[in-house]
């Protein structure tokens, strides 16, 4: 296997960007290259199989929708209030506006876990691990609420960000910011 990281990044973003347009069916080694403009057959240097290039692209997508470290700190710069969770929210809505393909390739990516248990263990373990990071950050941050304000927030945000993503006309722009402010209300303390 091919070890430069920074190929395998371009390859791996590509392979979200295949992903996303063109569904699981069609995320092929020949297609990764295409997207990645490489010569044909890099990579298959660079991924064992379709599994291992499955579960990379699973495990990178999470490092492209993570927030900006400078970004984030002059967010928690405000008061730890619901105004704080609402804007939170709002940014990660953003996050995934400006990257809809790597969202798009993460929901691709769940459908073809339940077909594919090895890709479903490696998901659900990010998932899992990101989910119990974001409820330690929220309770460490003295934000209001508990473990389930947080995990009910993520799946009301989850229905949400799949709506507006994929059928944009269900949940018109205008209405989302509103929508998040309600969401925060009524979850919690």
């Amino acid at each position: 296997m091919s070890s430069n990281p920074t190929r395998r990044t371009a390859l791996v973003n590509a392979a979200i960007e295949v992903l996303a347009r063109e569904g699981a069916r069609g995320l092929t080694f020949r297609a990764v290259d295409v997207e990645a403009g490489v010569p044909n057959g890099t990579a298959s240097n660079y991924f064992a199989n379709r599994d291992d290039l499955l579960r990379q692209v699973g495990e990178h997508i999470h490092v492209r929708l993570t927030p900006n470290a400078v970004k984030l700190a002059e967010t928690m710069a405000a008061p730890p209030d619901k105004s704080l969770v609402v804007r939170l929210l709002q940014e990660l809505l953003g996050r995934l506006q400006v990257d809809r393909t790597g969202y798009l390739a993460l929901l691709e990516l769940r459908l073809e876990a339940t077909r594919r248990p090895e890709l479903q263990a490696a998901l659900t373990r990010t998932i899992s691990a990101n989910l119990e990071r974001d409820v330690q950050f929220h309770l460490d941050a003295g934000l209001p609420g508990d473990r389930t304000t947080v995990v009910s927030l993520y799946l009301a945000m989850t229905g949400l960000m799949v709506e507006h993503l994929t059928l944009p006309e269900v949940l018109p722009e205008e209405q989302l910011a509103e929508l998040i402010t309600a969401l925060v209300e009524r979850t919690g303390e």
